[in-house]
């Protein structure tokens, strides 16, 4: 059996350092601010601290796909030591860099499997590691694509906003709409489950946020996935470490049948909801993965 390699995008919130130790490739993902035509790429020439500072200097975002020059020198160094490839593009509801993937693909006669498995952030790199844990078993790419695919819906992502700001400078709701939003307080928490990122439920404080979307996980837990144990749990944040340490130990005393793990959402929905969100997200364990 061949050897089969990992690759994604810095969707999955893996930094090119993390990307070594686990040993897989990270295609980075570009940004543009403002009216520029500079082109930043995620942990390339863009930190996390440099994209949130130019958020709060009121700089508006861009994001874009990878062009297929950069996605294809990433494919042709995983194949360069390994026989195959398996990559993990974000959701194709989220964006069309997942469509362009499967269209170069087809130059590799079967060499590259994308995986079109409607997911991001913490859920995407979930998917990376069950897919380096069934390439150690022995899986080739096309049955590690399937299985990714299969269990594309068995996961979960709940964020609770801390401002409307970055939603109305994206376009997503009506300037009236964010400015009763923020005349009355109001804590959106948005759902990620498959290809949309949606609106879920309104909060009028963070407490009530925050006990929303540990309700809305439990619910997902014992009726999709046969209980929180069968998943992977994470508590994530969006740059506010602060307000993150008492809803880390809130979720973990919430599911204690479970690790709970520390996250940070990726910047690729950062720029859509900004600084200071919190958020749960779960994975449900494939079980080939785990034996």
């Amino acid at each position: 059996m061949g050897k089969v390699a990992v690759v994604t995008d810095s969707n999955a919130g893996i930094t090119q350092e993390m990307a070594k130790d686990l040993g897989i490739l990270v295609v980075p993902m570009p940004f543009m601010f403002g009216d520029s035509e500079d082109v930043y790429y995620e942990d390339v020439n863009l930190t996390r601290e440099e994209f949130f500072q130019r958020l709060a200097d009121g700089q508006t975002v861009h994001t874009s796909q990878p062009t297929p020059v950069d996605v294809l020198k990433v494919w042709d160094k995983a194949l360069e030591t390994s026989d195959e490839v398996v990559y993990i593009p974000m959701s194709s509801g989220l964006s069309g860099s997942c469509q362009s993937a499967l269209m170069l693909s087809s130059e590799y006669d079967g060499k590259v499997q994308v995986v079109n498995n409607q997911r991001i952030s913490v859920t995407q790199r979930a998917s990376c590691i069950d897919a380096l844990k069934l390439a150690a078993k022995g899986w080739n790419a096309k049955q590690i694509r399937e299985k990714l695919e299969e269990v594309k819906f068995h996961s979960s992502i709940y964020i609770m906003l801390d401002t409307l700001t970055y939603l109305k400078r994206g376009g997503r709701i009506t300037p009236a709409a964010a400015a009763i939003g923020s005349i009355l307080r109001i804590k959106p928490v948005l759902q990620i489950k498959g290809e949309r990122l949606d609106a879920f439920s309104k909060a009028r404080t963070v407490q009530q946020g925050k006990t929303t979307m540990i309700n809305a996980m439990r619910s997902d837990c014992d009726t999709m996935y046969g209980g929180a144990a069968n998943t992977f749990m994470y508590a994530v944040h969006a740059q506010c470490p602060d307000t993150f340490a008492p809803w880390f130990e809130q979720v973990k005393a919430a599911f204690p049948e479970c690790e709970v793990r520390p996250d940070r959402l990726s910047l690729s929905i950062s720029c859509h909801i900004g600084p200071g969100a919190l958020a749960i997200a779960c994975s449900e364990k494939i079980p080939e993965a785990e034996e």
